[in-house]
């Protein structure tokens, strides 16, 4: 041991520990968002191989504090393995984030015991076809729930369900109707931009629920000129709905090269509070070129004095209050030298200074002009 070492005095010493002290497993969402510092990103290779399955489409992530496992969800449609989640570690602190090691990997399983079909099996097994965007892990007793977005085009209704942590089915959250997709498009989720995201409240007795985009009676979907309205739903375990809010959209930030695709949506939520929650919204918008460039920004909203719309049919020509909305974070103002398609978040560990820390992950489609980017913040409340 170098002198210097047996030369720190034992006054000193607690100061030194409490200043290199590990992150804690404690998970507690802060109160309020402030502002997010970022310290580091990492990266999974393209199309790896992991236990016989290729990992990719990552669109959920969720911290379990009790084990010290990350629970990432793909939303590979069975198409290149059956629908699963990995687990992962990660170490990071305040100064870098340092590594990701995959450490599992579970098969969801359906009612009957089987694993979900690709939509080619669909036509002969039957069963849901699925397209797993969000990953929770309940408190409560370790086991998870995830969500689907349904597919409108094959008449397949977004849902929930929870399971145990190998993946065998427990139960599916019972919906109101308003989310069931209907085949003439004047009511209900539009094809892909149902569940996204989900979240516990902080004490664990309730779930929130967040669409993508807005329901067909709803509104208009988003265009670089105007904003649209989403609904966010705060469900009791059994599937009440304890309340129903209005999210305001914001426009989509670039417009599309001509004749291109853009959009904007909710890619996730996390719950700060009672009322108030972190909400990701996500843009891609195709250039010229064809290639796609992403949008992504951090808002804190807050139901408070939102009107409770859950009784009203349709929201175009209603009179009603959304949440509030504050913007924490623009993520393409940080200057990465990539901001790919975001769409996981969750709080991790408290951090050396006692403040939460929050993990964002990317969906890459699979794709090999994009990437699996984990980017990790510092949560200032």
């Amino acid at each position: 041991m170098p002198i210097w070492r047996r030369a720190i005095s034992l006054l000193a010493l607690p100061l030194l520990l409490a200043a290199c002290a590990p992150m804690t497993a404690t998970k507690a969402p802060p109160e309020s968002v402030a502002s997010l510092r970022f310290i580091g990103e990492q990266r999974l290779p393209w199309r790896l191989q992991f236990q016989d399955t290729m990992v990719g489409g990552l669109s959920g992530i969720d911290y379990d504090a009790a084990s010290g496992e990350w629970l990432l969800i793909s939303d590979d449609r069975s198409a290149n393995n059956p629908a699963r989640y990995y687990r992962a570690r990660l170490a990071y602190d305040l100064q870098a984030f340092k590594s990701v090691e995959l450490t599992g990997v579970s098969f969801l399983l359906q009612p009957d015991g089987s694993t979900y079909p690709s939509k080619e099996e669909y036509k002969t097994r039957g069963g849901v076809v699925p397209d797993l965007e969000t990953i929770r892990v309940d408190a409560q007793d370790g086991s998870i729930w995830y969500a689907s977005e349904g597919d409108a085009g094959m008449g397949l209704d977004p849902f929930v369900r929870h399971a145990t942590r190998d993946g065998r089915y427990l139960s599916t959250l019972p919906l109101p109707a308003m989310f069931s997709v209907s085949a003439d498009h004047k009511t209900g989720p539009r094809n892909n931009l149902s569940f996204e995201g989900m979240s516990f409240a902080p004490d664990g007795r309730s779930l929130w629920i967040s669409m993508e985009g807005p329901m067909y009676q709803d509104s208009e979907a988003p265009t670089p000129e105007q904003g649209s309205v989403n609904r966010i739903t705060h469900f009791a375990r059994d599937g009440k709905v304890l309340g129903q809010f209005a999210y305001p959209l914001n426009a989509i930030p670039a417009p599309p090269g001509q004749g291109k695709y853009a959009d904007n949506g909710i890619s996730e939520i996390v719950a700060l509070s009672d009322t108030r929650l972190l909400v990701m919204e996500r843009s891609g918008v195709q250039g010229a070129d064809g290639k796609y460039k992403d949008y992504v920004r951090l808002f804190e909203i807050d139901a408070d004095g939102a009107t409770d719309i859950q009784q009203l049919p349709a929201l175009q020509g209603a009179n009603y209050r959304p949440v509030k909305k504050r913007l924490v974070l623009d993520l393409n103002q940080l200057n990465l030298p990539t901001v790919d398609n975001l769409e996981g978040m969750s709080f991790g560990p408290m951090l050396a200074n006692g403040h939460a820390s929050l993990v964002l992950i990317s969906d890459d489609n699979f794709g090999k002009n994009q990437v699996i980017q984990l980017l990790l913040f510092e949560v200032n409340p």
